[in-house]
């Protein structure tokens, strides 16, 4: 005991997916876990810690599984784990499995494999209520004997019982490991040292006998391919040998593991479990009649997923102005500090606006993790992965792509984060790799600007159905439209393989434990700001950088001292003005409503005649600023035009000529790279309007109708507005998501692939739309 007491305990923890082993880890850690990757594999690691009688303990969450045999590398990460082979966990004091206690018999499966491992084990018989309620009676003293390890009856979601699971776990660590369980036959065994040996004559060295047993068992997995890559030819003739000798000596592979160990846990519950004679009619049975049926179930699953929609919209939208407005405050103060020059310039428009561009997606991803974790701790995500399977299989995906998919409608970063529930690594990856082709809100600015400048008024069917609202539609559903054809492709060239079936168990309904959905919530926030924040921070400095140098900013900031020095003097006077913009909007509304050749609708016109005269009177008094103003706009779009990003959209202007596009235009794309939504500051600023506005500005849709080519021909024709959306659809335009991938992939290698991939599909989108365009209107 004093030797292991000397340093903290390492202690596995695994189970079957929706057993409460999540539930179980916070509940024994509280909320302070470290969350990570595993290195060069996409496998999240979760460790927390705890301590009873002064023992420090180390928890190790593993992905939930329903056996030990590594199909991937990612599969592959839980078993050397477990074996003490992964570096970064070190060797393994004792293991925690987590069972379903209302269905011991198949949990027993995994457990058996972790038993053959030969180490300290605890298994703690999850919802033990849930098996009470349907009559199912366990000996858990009884079961503890025949498997030699300590059996702890739990209620993890109602912390029940966690003071045994923790003194278990120091016991079965400090004492001597069980006895390995004798599962399979002696034809088995033998074949088993008879690989090991030949192994070691191979120089393999001393192959632990679990990983053996694996290298038989499974066929093409991860431990064979890694083996057959080191080893020389004759190793795989060997096993295809050992493999024929086994089947005919009747056993046969793989299924043959599966009928040993559920024979030996069929053997191991007889006596300890009592079913009752006639199974019951759970609530949970007869709530599935209609959340899992093809109707009814798809009815409560679309109003189930609008009101979580409509909830994050909802709440989110003013979380994220407040967001906004914190930092907006803070870079005015900083403003008011500090004199216009690089540093202010580096804190207010790289720093500031970095990490307000970071936090102001934490509401969006905490709302949405907040809805998921209650559904998910309630049971009904596991039935709207079984409703959603049956659609998602047809592009080669699973069921439980459905939900981050969808949640990248509203922002492709909480879409990506919620694959986390895709246990599969081909099928989590292709979800993740088109999750950016959802139409986000960031792309909803740009149609509503280049709609509204480019795309004409004209309604059909008697008023009910706009041009502009057909437009809209298009270029929201392109991106949907265009992932199912590259979901396909991808399943069928570098994410290729072998479909898992969709094996899920549908837990039984309960009460989210409000403790454990806000734990996950603040383990998900912490984790995006903590890691990928930081990333994304650091994007948007460099960036700041590339369209702030080289340049003399020496006049633009006295031209911005003074605008300040006549904002302040001309307080009053703006006042004023803001009064008769609403008093001149509130008229013309009222008007608007009243019949033209009416006394009072005479009256209003008078109105606004007098508004009129009073603001050309008040404008006449702002004319310094104003001219200051477009001063400082002007030197504002020549210091953008000479600084690296403008010269480099110079550079490309060769490449976006065949999309219709004029340098001015490339450079708004370029700088809209890091956020979409920046295009339409920097039109502002290209076109001498500032970079304070919004897509709704009557002077940029003005700007873009009137832009023209040096020989007097439009810029900005309908297929050219067509061209920009569909690129915007199409194109990887935010920083924040690649860095995203990056954080969730543990990879360079994705989000790159992403970036290029999309790049190329939107340059390619955008040359057809345009060609096609100009061609089909002469």
């Amino acid at each position: 005991m004093s030797s292991v007491a000397a340093r903290p305990l390492t202690v596995a923890v695994i189970g079957n997916p929706n057993t409460g082993k999540s539930t179980l880890f916070t509940a024994l850690t509280g909320v302070h876990a470290q969350i990570g990757n595993y290195p060069g594999v996409t496998v999240e690691k979760k460790i927390g810690r705890l301590q009873h009688n002064g023992v420090q303990i180390q928890l190790v969450d593993l992905p939930g599984t329903y056996s030990l045999s590594p199909r991937s590398l990612d599969e592959l990460v839980s078993v050397n784990v477990l074996l003490g082979r992964q570096a970064d966990i070190g060797a393994i004091d004792a293991v925690v499995c987590i069972a379903d206690a209302s269905n011991l018999e198949r949990n027993l499966y995994v457990v058996s494999q972790v038993l053959d491992l030969g180490l300290p084990t605890v298994l703690v018989l999850n919802m033990w209520d849930v098996a009470e309620s349907r009559g199912l009676k366990i000996d858990a003293a009884e079961l503890g004997r025949r498997l030699g390890i300590p059996v702890i009856p739990c209620e993890a979601h109602r912390q029940r019982h966690l003071a045994d699971v923790r003194a278990a776990i120091v016991s079965a660590a400090s004492g001597p490991p069980p006895a390995i369980p004798r599962i399979f036959p002696e034809v088995f065994t033998a074949a088993v040292q008879d690989l090991q040996q030949r192994l070691q004559d191979w120089g393999a060295g001393a192959i632990p006998r679990p990983l053996a047993e694996r290298l038989l068992l499974d066929v093409g997995g991860q431990v064979e391919t890694g083996y057959r890559q080191t080893l020389p030819t004759e190793f795989g003739t060997v096993l295809d040998g050992l493999r024929l000798r086994l089947r005919d000596q009747g056993f046969r592979i793989p299924a043959g593991e599966a009928k040993a160990r559920y024979a030996w846990a069929k053997e191991i519950l007889t006596g300890v479990l009592t079913t009752p004679t006639q199974r019951m009619v759970t609530a949970s049975d007869r709530i599935d009649r209609v959340l899992t049926s093809r109707v009814g179930g798809l009815i409560v699953f679309c109003v189930v997923m609008f009101l979580v929609f409509q909830a994050i919209s909802t709440l989110a939208g003013p979380l994220m102005d407040g967001t906004e407005a914190v930092f907006g405050f803070a870079g005015d103060a900083v403003r008011s500090v500090l004199p216009a020059g690089p540093l202010r310039s580096l804190i207010v428009d790289g720093a500031i606006a970095g990490v307000g561009g970071v936090l102001v997606f934490l509401p969006q991803i905490c709302l949405l993790f907040l809805f998921i974790a209650i559904l998910e701790d309630c049971g009904y995500m596991a039935r709207a992965a079984f409703l959603m399977d049956r659609l998602m299989t047809r592009i080669g995906l699973s069921g439980k792509s459905f939900v981050p998919l969808m949640s990248s409608f509203a922002c492709a970063i909480p879409g990506i984060m919620a694959t986390r529930t895709i246990e599969n690594r081909r099928d989590r990856l292709v979800t993740i790799l088109i999750a950016p082709l959802m139409s986000c809100s960031a792309r909803l600015p740009v149609y509503l600007l280049l709609i509204a400048a480019l795309i004409p008024p004209i309604t059909f069917a008697g008023g009910w159905i706009s041009l502009q609202a057909l437009v809209l539609f298009a270029a929201m559903s392109l991106g949907a439209l265009i992932a199912i054809p590259v979901a396909w492709l991808l399943r069928m060239t570098i994410l290729k393989g072998e479909t898992p079936p969709f094996v899920m168990e549908l837990p039984a309904y309960k009460w989210p434990s409000p403790r454990m959905v806000l734990a996950r919530v603040y383990d998900r926030g912490r984790a995006f700001v903590a890691r990928a924040g930081t990333l994304i921070f650091a994007t948007n400095i460099l960036v700041w950088a590339a369209s702030y140098f080289p340049g003399d900013h020496t006049l633009e900031e006295q031209l911005t001292t003074q605008i300040a020095q006549l904002e302040e003097s001309s307080e009053a006077t703006l006042k004023s003005r803001d009064e008769l913009q609403s008093s001149h909007e509130t008229v013309e509304h009222h008007l608007a409503a009243l019949d033209s050749a009416s006394m009072e609708a005479e009256a209003l016109r008078e109105q606004l005649s007098e508004i009129a005269i009073q603001m050309s009177l008040v404008e006449r008094k702002l004319a310094p600023l104003t001219e200051a103003v477009d001063a400082r706009n002007a030197e504002a779009e020549r210091l953008l035009e000479h600084s690296a990003l403008g010269r480099l959209g110079r550079a490309i202007e060769p490449a976006v000529i065949p999309l219709g596009w004029d340098w001015k235009i490339g450079v708004g794309v370029l700088a809209s790279f890091p956020a979409r939504e920046v295009i339409i500051a920097t039109l502002g600023t290209i076109y001498s309007l500032g970079g304070d506005i919004g897509e709704d500005d009557p002077g940029l849709q003005q700007a873009i109708r009137t832009a023209a080519w040096p020989d007097g021909r439009p810029v900005f024709t309908i297929p050219v507005g067509l061209s920009v959306m569909v690129f915007f659809a199409l194109c990887a335009q935010c920083a924040s998501t690649l860095m995203i991938i990056r954080r969730e992939t543990n990879s360079w290698s994705w989000p790159a692939f992403t970036f290029v991939y999309m790049t190329v599909l939107a340059y390619l989108g955008a040359l057809l739309t345009y060609q096609v365009g100009t061609w089909w209107m002469g």
